[in-house]
């Protein structure tokens, strides 16, 4: 199979001019910016340091913009990857972070070169919605420590052992740490809202804008609180070191399910971000080529020390608001963010954990959709849509989003099997109203011909509406109709019920006859070569030649030339 990489960048450059890149210039300086509190925040609370984060939106931002299949994505860390970065560093430690990271950028390229990227939107609401708000409750959780500044060496990454450490640490709660975070969110909060009314004060991010509002403060009153400075050193104004990441084969192994964990939410959010853009200027995204750009940069960034990356909603939609259409607003935000580093690292230093903290759970709270979980938004959809997205809402916010996600995958392919075999019936047709009982009937009254009419779809969660056929609870016709044109689709189980039923008439000295067949159903009759052995002049192209072909074979009208 050959491969189609065509990044979105090419079809853009043609006609482009000074007024387009006016545009890209000032969202990319705006979503640079907005980058920076992010990165570090977003670093942070998944146990790497801030360097990582920043690396992270340098590189992975820059080959997500370059190669990538959509005009506006912005590509970096984001908050969803927040609580499996967590557990992966505390189960396996920051080096076979990067290798399962790497691992996953190969994954997501394969998906995206075997062009599984339209998959990705067989994904139902209910799922999406249930780990959404899931990832943003872990998210919150992870907060605590931080914004409190309680004294916690490790935070376990596994939900009962977190809770357990968080009410045990209550009591060392630092007041000068959680009026920083409280101090930090209302300027947020105010701001956020301010900026929708005061044309300059949209121009500043809230997150930036509240960063140095508070590192300002601190460097002025040297604030008691823990900063970027005392717990990790600053931010060095210099570029990574490049190399790979220390490889060991025995653990290879035990990386796959991160691995697939960080594949799978990369390429759910990335694409959910791409077709949330596609929706604000009118285009329409490449998934595949999207996810090969993931792969790239998932590859890449860990070569920076950097770690997982993908599509970001938050800075994405600050692109499109900022005046960003082609790709080269993303390269500049990122060539941006790359200034800002070289230029002002050491400035860094003094930015509370307390303010970046506030910024992730400002983050969390608006991440998530809490209007679904409203009862009365709750009662107007089905018990299966309530079941899923209850059910991928607690076991990500419990358990993890792997298992949120498969168990909602099984719940809702079992509830869709469930509606589709309900939908799927099967009548008699009552022949003797039409055709008189002489011809129908034998003398002792049992019937000579059984026709039968089929709705929906015969497939292996509807084969028990079959059953009644196969026990003959009707009686002991010569011969049985199947109408099957309003049959849409028939699966090898479905298959195999109507050649045991063949075989079972044929047993009694009977024949089954199957007319209306619809292209899929007929094509697999033809191809299981169920056609040969029943016969081609039993397959009828209605009813009315079904019937006529099984009163000849019934003898009830001998004179139908039909053999």
């Amino acid at each position: 199979m050959k491969i189609q990489f065509r990044p979105k960048l090419l079809d853009t450059l043609p006609g482009y001019g000074r007024a387009g890149f006016a545009q890209d210039l000032s969202a990319g300086i705006t979503v640079g910016v907005l980058a920076l509190p992010l990165a570090m925040a977003f670093a942070i609370a998944s146990g790497m340091t801030p360097t990582a984060g920043i690396w992270t939106a340098i590189v992975a931002g820059l080959l997500i913009s370059l190669l990538g299949g959509s005009r506006v994505q912005i590509g970096g860390p984001t908050g969803a990857f927040i609580p499996i970065i967590y557990a992966i560093v505390v189960d396996h430690g920051v080096q076979n972070l990067l290798i399962a990271t790497m691992m996953s950028g190969i994954l997501l390229f394969a998906m995206g070169a075997l062009r599984l990227g339209s998959m990705i939107r067989f994904i139902p609401l209910s799922v999406v919605i249930g780990f959404t708000n899931g990832i943003a409750v872990v998210i919150f959780i992870s907060q605590i420590k931080d914004f409190l500044g309680l004294q916690i060496d490790n935070l376990p990454g596994e939900f009962f052992a977190k809770m357990v450490a968080l009410w045990t640490a209550l009591p060392t709660i630092d007041l000068p740490t959680v009026a920083v975070a409280v101090a930090s969110l209302a300027v947020l909060v105010v701001w956020n809202r301010q900026a929708k009314k005061v044309r300059w004060m949209a121009r500043l991010p809230g997150p930036l804008a509240v960063l140095i509002v508070m590192t300002a403060i601190n460097a002025l009153f040297a604030l008691p609180v823990d900063t970027i400075g005392s717990r990790f050193g600053g931010i060095p104004q210099e570029l990574p070191t490049f190399g790979l990441p220390e490889l060991s084969l025995g653990t290879l192994g035990k990386l796959v399910t991160p691995a697939l964990t960080i594949a799978l939410l990369g390429a759910i959010e990335s694409l959910l971000s791409a077709r949330v853009a596609d929706s604000q200027i009118d285009d329409r995204h490449d998934p595949n080529q999207e996810l090969m750009a993931q792969g790239i940069a998932n590859v890449a960034a860990p070569l920076f020390g950097g770690f997982a990356a993908t599509g970001a909603i938050a800075r994405t939609a600050t692109n499109i608001r900022t005046g960003g259409r082609t790709p080269v607003s993303g390269i500049l935000h990122a060539l941006v963010l790359l200034a800002i580093v070289l230029a002002l690292a050491p400035l860094a230093s003094a930015i509370p954990l307390a303010t970046l903290s506030a910024i992730v759970v400002v983050v969390s709270i608006n991440m998530g959709e809490w209007h679904a979980f409203a009862p009365k938004v709750l009662a107007r959809y089905s018990l299966s849509y309530r079941t899923i997205l209850l059910s991928t809402f607690f076991l990500t916010v419990v358990f993890d989003l792997t298992l949120a996600v498969e168990l909602g995958m099984v719940l809702a392919s079992l509830f869709f099997i469930y509606r589709m075999s309900d939908l799927t019936r099967i009548e008699r047709v009552p022949l003797e109203d039409y055709y008189g009982n002489e011809a129908m009937q034998r003398e002792d009254g049992t019937p000579r011909i059984l026709a039968y009419k089929m709705f929906g779809s015969l497939f292996f969660g509807a084969a028990n509406k079959l059953e009644n056929l196969l026990l003959m609870q009707h009686g002991h016709p010569d011969v049985v109709i199947l109408d099957l044109d309003k049959v849409i689709s028939l699966d090898t189980t479905g298959l195999d019920i109507l050649q045991t039923l063949h075989r079972n008439l044929q047993k009694r000295g009977a024949h089954l006859i199957l007319c209306g067949l619809n292209s899929q159903p007929g094509s697999l009759v033809f191809r299981s070569g169920f056609m040969e052995s029943l016969g081609d002049e039993n397959i009828a192209a209605n009813i009315t030649d079904a019937l006529l072909r099984a009163q000849w074979l019934s003898g009830t009208r001998p004179e139908v030339a039909y053999a």
